[in-house]
C-alpha cells in the first residue's frame, strides 16, 4: 500500500509540476512584457500587472501540493527529534492529519468562494473572475490528495531520511 502511495505521489506531483513551470514561464513571459512596455516600447498595455498577479496567485497555490509530495516545507523538528520513535511517529502522523483537515476545509470553503467568482468580473479583461478564484479550491483538492498519499506512504516518519535509511 505504501509503494503504491509513493507512485501515485509522485506521477501526481509530476503533473502539478508541469503545471506550475509552464505557469512559472508564463508569468516571467508576462512581467518582461509588461517591463518591455513600460521602459522601452510605451504600449500602454493595461494588462501584464493584472495577469502577472493572477498567474503568480496559481503558481504559488500549486507549489504547494509540490511541497508536500517531497516534504519539502519547512518545519521545526528540534523538539520532535527527541522523542521516542514511537510517539515521533504519532505526532507526525497527528499533524498530517490536522493539515489534511485543513486543507479539506479550505477545499470546500475556495469552492463557495470560487461560485462567488462567477459573479464578479475583472475590469481589465471583463472576463468571470471565478477562474482566478478557482486556484483556492484546485489548490486545496490536490494538497489534500496529495498529503492523504504521503501520509500511507511515510506511515509518520521523516519521508527522505528515514526512507534513505531503509535503503
Amino acid at each position: 500500500m505504501r509503494e503504491i502511495a509513493g507512485k501515485l505521489s509522485s506521477a501526481l506531483n509530476r503533473v502539478v509540476d508541469a503545471v506550475v513551470v509552464i505557469l512559472l514561464a508564463a508569468l516571467v513571459l508576462d512581467v518582461w512584457i509588461g517591463v518591455m512596455d513600460r521602459y522601452l516600447f510605451h504600449w500602454q498595455f493595461n494588462w501584464p500587472e493584472i495577469m502577472a498577479r493572477y498567474l503568480m496567485i496559481w503558481v504559488a497555490l500549486l507549489a504547494i501540493s509540490c511541497g508536500i509530495a517531497r516534504r519539502d516545507h519547512i518545519g521545526l523538528t528540534i523538539l520532535i527529534d527527541r522523542f521516542p520513535e514511537t510517539l515521533r511517529r504519532g505526532v507526525l502522523i497527528g499533524c498530517d492529519l490536522l493539515a489534511l483537515a485543513l486543507f479539506i476545509w479550505t477545499f470546500i470553503y475556495g469552492l463557495q468562494f470560487a461560485i462567488s467568482g462567477a459573479s464578479r468580473f475583472a475590469m481589465i479583461f471583463g472576463m468571470s473572475m471565478a477562474p482566478a478564484f478557482a486556484a483556492v479550491p484546485t489548490a486545496a483538492a490536490l494538497a489534500s490528495v496529495q498529503l492523504a498519499l504521503c501520509l500511507v506512504r511515510d506511515a509518520g516518519r521523516y519521508a527522505i531520511q528515514d526512507q534513505a535509511a531503509e535503503v
